[in-house]
């Protein structure tokens, strides 16, 4: 039986697909992404490691634009992809904008790739004919452009109601582009099914982009999806053999940076390929089941929705608009069972497919679902709004005062200033809030949107409320620049010249503290074992229980710790020569 004579899951009327308002759709996606990128340093870990390695590309050149590094530290792990995009920002905006906010255009570089792509994807798909909603007897469901329309805007606001990337689509990090990578496949997929040509095209660029971003991480989930996708029941069985095109384009461009990286450094590429190997193992029984403790509320809510759109459209299971997502689920799922240690970068490459197959379950909830989804954006982010206030009167009042002596045991020397301005700023957020709120109760709308675009002001005003009122609070206690500065003090105190630094080795320092100390001063690390001066990462407990290392015959010129952290702690040695 065909999907045509079938009758569809989806119940739809005209009035339900009014259109959304595009300047609301726009300014909501700017709010989402640009708050969160300004008045702040990067923070630890992947952010202070994404900025490195951009401005070690402008700083020493050469190899180190084919080949991240830190500094002189090489990471031979990731591919060199967000350092091109990075540093040409920097390079092109610093003198306006300063080096950490111009490296910060690759963020909105990514999600615009990711929330176009997730779109005009969507919307190919929603106009399909086996997508369509049931014809009413006498007439009045919604258009083909209106409810493929409706579609689109549901999926593009369930990605930014998605809880897990709230924070990471605003580090400066590869993970943010390997979500644009992936939703940018999704994209190409649904494109071959009317431009097979154009379609294969992008899809060789999705796989170069992928892979010259996160290597075999981030290629491998788009490569196992295709398989699925390109089932012999599927729509896409007839464009297979456009997938020669994008394979050999694809493995073109991947191919003109592995030999350009071989030339270069040999020994890079082959601890890059060491890291590759040792990122996936055989499951492991505890480590095989992390992400079903993380998935529920990483994905949330999308997740149940998606779920919901799988039963419901379970007899239409190989019908485009539904497989498609289903395969690239699919693809990221099986690497995710072999990834030796999962963790949300991973977690991310799931929320394409998730939006996706939530907005397709819309259409087919009953009016008592739909306003269940209204009722839990209204509540859940009123009550998220609230808790962001009451955070910031402990803050700055004491009240209450339990949870003002709460938060000042996580920020500990952290001397609170009122700015007025974001405080008027945040007001209003509040206001344009409980707005949208009474607009919900008063006028019970009926559009199909308004559930999803509860959850999408709700999470994005929460965002705006926490920038606006605890970034300083948050930037004190999570970025190192007090602390490299102090290190930075110290090595000058010591430098011979009183012009360079004094050389220094590392002992035991992890990534994020080492970016943020070249990113922050230019501080780099030998390797000359005759160099006296050693910078060691220690903990709090092992100072205290004498098994820190360098016991004997080692003075501590510094001891420190990043803003309000409990546990870490740096010692800048003087070690006595053998």
């Amino acid at each position: 039986m065909s999907f045509q004579t079938q009758h569809t899951p989806a119940r739809l009327t005209a009035p339900a697909t009014v259109k959304l308002p595009r300047v609301l759709l726009f300014l909501l996606a700017a709010a989402y992404i640009v708050t969160g990128l300004i008045g702040r340093d990067p923070w630890k870990t992947d952010d202070a490691v994404g900025f490195a390695t951009m401005l070690s590309a402008l700083d020493f050149g050469g190899n180190a634009w084919w080949l991240p590094q830190i500094g002189t530290a090489l990471l031979p792990q990731d591919g060199p992809l967000t350092v091109w995009l990075g540093a040409g920002f920097v390079h092109l905006l610093s003198p306006l904008l300063g080096d950490v906010l111009a490296s910060r255009g690759t963020n909105v570089v990514w999600f615009a790739l990711t929330a176009s792509s997730i779109w005009y994807g969507t919307y190919l798909l929603g106009r399909r004919p086996e997508a369509q909603p049931l014809a009413l007897p006498f007439g009045g469901e919604p258009s083909v452009k209106d409810y493929g329309r409706l579609l689109a805007d549901a999926s593009l606001l369930l990605v930014l109601a998605t809880v897990g990337i709230l924070l990471r689509v605003h580090e400066t990090s590869i993970a943010t582009a390997a979500l644009a990578c992936q939703a940018f496949a999704y994209y190409s997929l649904a494109r071959m099914l009317d431009k097979p040509k154009l379609g294969a095209t992008m899809l060789g660029l999705a796989l170069a982009a992928a892979f010259l971003n996160k290597a075999f991480p981030g290629v491998l989930p788009i490569l196992l999806a295709l398989p699925f996708a390109f089932q012999p029941k599927s729509a896409l069985w007839r464009r297979t053999h456009w997938l020669l095109w994008a394979f050999v384009l694809g493995i073109t461009l991947c191919l003109a940076w592995w030999l350009t990286a071989k030339r270069l450094d040999p020994h890079w590429l082959g601890d890059w390929a060491r890291w590759n190997y040792d990122y996936f193992a055989l499951p492991v029984w505890d480590i095989a089941l992390r992400p079903l403790r993380d998935l529920p509320w990483f994905l949330w809510p999308t997740w149940p929705l998606a779920a919901l759109a799988l039963w419901q459209w379970r007899r239409w299971l190989a019908a485009p608009h539904i497989w498609i997502p289903l395969s690239t689920l699919v693809g990221t799922v099986i690497v995710l069972g072999f990834t030796a240690e999962p963790s949300e970068p991973d977690y991310m490459m799931l929320v394409i497919p998730c939006s996706v197959l939530g907005a397709f379950s819309l259409p087919t909830m009953r009016r008592g679902v739909v306003n269940t989804l209204d009722w839990f954006g209204v509540m859940c982010f009123s009550v998220t709004v609230v808790c962001v206030w009451i955070g910031w009167m402990a803050l700055y009042f004491d009240i209450p005062h339990g949870i003002s002596l709460n938060i000042a045991r996580q920020t500990v020397g952290y001397v609170p200033q009122i700015r007025w301005w974001t405080v008027i700023v945040a007001a209003l957020v509040t206001a344009g809030w409980i707005s949208l709120v009474i607009w919900r109760v008063r006028f019970h709308p009926s559009v199909l949107w308004r559930g999803v675009i509860l959850c999408a002001v709700g999470i994005t005003c929460t965002w705006v409320l926490l920038c606006l009122l605890w970034m300083p609070v948050v930037d004190y206690v999570r970025s190192y620049r007090p602390m490299s500065a102090e290190i930075k003090n110290e090595l000058v105190k010591l430098s011979l010249s009183g012009q360079t630094l004094q050389c220094v080795r590392s002992q035991g320092l992890s990534a994020g503290p080492r970016a943020s100390l070249y990113a922050f001063d230019k501080i780099t690390f030998t390797y000359d074992s005759s160099c006296p001066i050693v910078l060691q990462q220690t903990s709090l407990q092992q100072l205290e229980d004498g098994s820190a290392g360098y016991a004997e015959g080692a003075q501590v010129l510094w001891q420190g710790s990043r803003g309000a952290d409990r546990f870490d702690r740096y010692r800048l040695l003087r070690i006595k020569a053998k």
